[in-house]
C-alpha cells in the first residue's frame, strides 16, 4: 500500500467518523478506526482500498446501531461483500434482506426453524452432504444464504421480488419482498 492511499484513506475515513460529531452524536473511539482501518486493509473482494474505505465507513456508520461491537460489525460487513461479489449479488441487497430476515442477530430462529444472519433453513445441509455445518457460523450462513439468493435471482431472471418472494417462500405476495426493497431504498442504497 503506497503512502498517498494511506494518507487519502486515513482522511477519508476520519472525515467519515468525525461526520457525526458534527451532527451532534458521539464521537467514535480510536479502537473503531483502528477496527475499520484492519477491515480496509484486509478486505479481498474489492478492486481498491479506496473502495473498501467509502463502502465499510459507510456501511459501518448504518449497522452500528444493529450490531454495536466493531470487530463483528465489520467481519459481517466483509464477509456480506465478499460472498456477495463472488457470486456477482448487490451486497447491499444482502444486507437489506439480512436486516428483514433476522435484524443482523446470528442467532435468530425463525418459527420455521431457519437460522441465522440470513434464516437458511436447516434441511439444506442434509441436501448438500454437509450435516456438520453450523448455521449459526456467519461466514456459512452467508455463503449458504447468498447462494440460495443468487440461485432464486436466476431462476426469476433477475426480478427482486419474484425472487426475494421464492427466497422467504412467499411467492405471489408483496410483502416480504415489498419489505426488503423498501430497507435497500431507505437505508442500504448507495449514492
Amino acid at each position: 500500500m503506497t503512502t498517498t492511499f494511506r494518507t487519502v484513506a486515513a482522511w477519508f475515513i476520519t472525515l467519515l467518523l468525525a461526520s457525526g460529531a458534527a451532527s451532534g452524536e458521539q464521537v467514535p473511539d480510536p479502537e473503531l478506526r483502528e477496527v475499520l482501518r484492519e477491515a480496509i486493509n484486509s478486505a479481498d473482494s474489492f478492486d481498491d482500498r479506496y473502495e473498501a474505505a467509502v463502502w465499510l465507513t459507510d456501511m459501518s456508520a448504518r449497522l452500528a446501531a444493529q450490531v454495536p461491537n466493531p470487530d463483528e460489525r465489520m467481519h459481517i460487513l466483509k464477509r456480506v461483500h465478499h460472498e456477495a461479489s463472488k457470486l456477482e449479488l448487490p451486497p447491499n441487497l444482502v444486507l437489506a434482506v439480512i436486516e428483514v430476515e433476522s435484524n443482523f442477530d446470528r442467532w435468530a430462529v425463525s418459527v420455521a426453524g431457519a437460522l441465522g444472519l440470513m434464516q437458511v433453513m436447516p434441511f439444506w445441509k442434509d441436501e448438500i452432504g454437509r450435516p456438520e455445518d453450523n448455521l449459526n457460523h456467519i461466514d456459512t450462513n452467508l455463503r449458504y444464504g447468498c447462494a440460495i439468493l443468487k440461485f432464486y435471482l436466476e431462476k426469476e431472471n433477475g426480478d427482486y421480488r419474484r425472487a426475494l418472494g421464492r427466497y422467504n417462500g412467499s411467492l405471489g405476495q408483496r410483502t416480504y419482498p415489498n419489505k426488503v426493497i423498501d430497507k435497500l431504498g431507505s437505508k442500504w442504497f448507495q449514492g
